[in-house]
């Protein structure tokens, strides 16, 4: 299979990228003329170089696909929370792509976010499973709840098979290793042997959100999927403790937090439906601060 896909050299497009190569099919990807891509370049078997604002782009990026995998953000202008930029460079490019997917009848693989729900029904009794409502708290989440929105309409217009992730806070080793979870962290238990934020979050391993990308190109003709990636829940406490605890330091660490959250989100379809169990637990954020940690020796800054 052909596979058109957006962001291709970022974190997670980088992972599903190697995902498909793995799996035998090939990849178009398209990647910002800005953005490193060496990582990338073995693996695309055509690399489109420019914006997700360009019509071309998409022309190019589209020719010859069998599928489409969205995942490209511009997270600069939500960072600056410049409306009008984010609309012209976020969200009207991906409606335009949309349609352009649906023109040709391309299935549609969307990266969306958990960042869809924010306030959540209490009569879901604290297990949100993916027929709660989108309610999203921020741009970004409004962001994905709409694009949500406008493939519902594509598969009631246009009878295009969609796949909606849903990943929780996306943790690996980033290929800006700077952007990873965790790297702050680190550096605050070496240099200040403490850490004290508080609070923590949801969690998923990007090859897990990878394999979920690919299985979701299997989807039945004409099919709709939503599926939450969010594996656990964990403190940023402990987080904490686990890099002082790699590094052999006795650090000072915040972990007053609940230990829980108090909605959590359903794994039954995405185990059913792809056979993905998310099941590495807090041992997976384990593993992974330790491979990070690694990585930074490697550089030097550790």
């Amino acid at each position: 299979m052909r596979v058109a896909l957006t962001g291709a050299s970022g974190f997670i497009g980088a992972e599903i990228a190697k995902a498909l190569n793995d799996q035998g099919h090939l990849v178009h990807g398209l990647v910002r003329e800005t953005s490193r891509r060496d990582h990338v370049d073995p693996i695309l078997d055509r690399t489109v170089v420019g914006s997700q604002e360009s019509r071309d782009s998409h022309e190019a990026l589209l020719k010859d696909a069998d599928a489409l995998i969205h995942n490209s953000v511009d997270w600069q202008v939500l960072k600056n929370e410049s409306l009008e930029r984010h609309i012209e460079t976020n969200l009207t490019p991906s409606l335009r792509l949309f349609q352009a997917a649906a023109k040709a009848s391309i299935p549609i693989v969307f990266v969306s976010s958990v960042a869809v729900h924010h306030h959540m029904h209490d009569r879901w009794q604290g297990l949100v499973d993916e027929e709660h409502p989108t309610r999203p708290g921020n741009l970004y989440g409004a962001l994905k709840a709409s694009l949500e929105a406008h493939l519902w309409a594509l598969n009631a217009s246009h009878g295009i098979t969609f796949t909606s992730l849903r990943p929780a806070a996306v943790y690996g080793i980033d290929p800006t290793l700077k952007r990873s979870i965790g790297y702050p962290i680190v550096l605050d238990i070496m240099s200040k042997q403490a850490y004290e934020r508080t609070g923590g979050g949801k969690f998923v391993h990007v090859e897990d959100v990878a394999a979920a990308a690919v299985g979701a190109l299997q989807r039945p003709a004409g099919s709709t999927s939503i599926y939450h990636l969010a594996d656990c829940y964990a403190r940023w406490g402990d987080l904490g403790m686990m890099v002082a605890e790699h590094l052999g330091i006795k650090a000072e660490v915040d972990t007053q937090s609940p230990t829980s959250s108090r909605n959590q989100f359903c794994k039954k379809s995405i185990q059913e439906d792809l056979g993905i169990n998310l099941d590495r637990g807090l041992e997976g954020i384990r593993s992974h601060l330790l491979n990070l940690i690694e990585a930074m020796k490697s550089e030097g800054l550790v």
